[in-house]
């Protein structure tokens, strides 16, 4: 079966089964910003480029969702967090594939992955981006 992102622009699954978050890189700054923009959110510096970011990092901070949002039909609950990224100490707000708090562990190694949320027309499958826990 395809996966495709719901976000393109910011997150892309290959055909390959892999994915990656799509950020910003700017070489005055030498800082790494998430999601991609135009100019560096630090310094406001012009000379950003696209960056595929590291898929790897450490849970920093995680709740369960138990309570749908306005709008969101999916299911709950479901885990919401913070990922320090391991190669670019940069911290994104994401989905948990894990919405058990007694499973999750501050600095638990965690994996980028894409998180199934429904089907297109066609039949494939649209994901957005999650963090795994990362199985020893």
């Amino acid at each position: 079966m395809t996966t495709r992102s719901l976000q393109p622009h910011v997150y892309e699954v290959r055909d390959d089964g892999t994915s990656v978050l799509i950020g910003g890189f700017s070489p005055s700054s030498g800082r790494y910003h998430f999601p991609l923009q135009d100019c560096c959110p630090y310094t406001g510096a012009t000379d950003v480029s696209r960056a595929e970011l590291s898929g790897t990092g450490s849970l920093w901070g995680f709740t369960a969702v138990t309570a749908a949002p306005p709008g969101y039909d999916g299911p709950v609950p479901y885990g919401f967090g913070v990922v320090e990224l391991t190669r670019e100490s940069l911290r994104v707000i994401t989905r948990l594939t894990e919405s058990d708090p007694a499973r999750l562990d501050f600095g638990q190694p965690m994996q980028l992955v894409p998180d199934v949320v429904g089907t297109d027309d066609d039949g494939a499958e649209l994901a957005v981006w999650a963090f795994a826990p990362v199985t020893p």
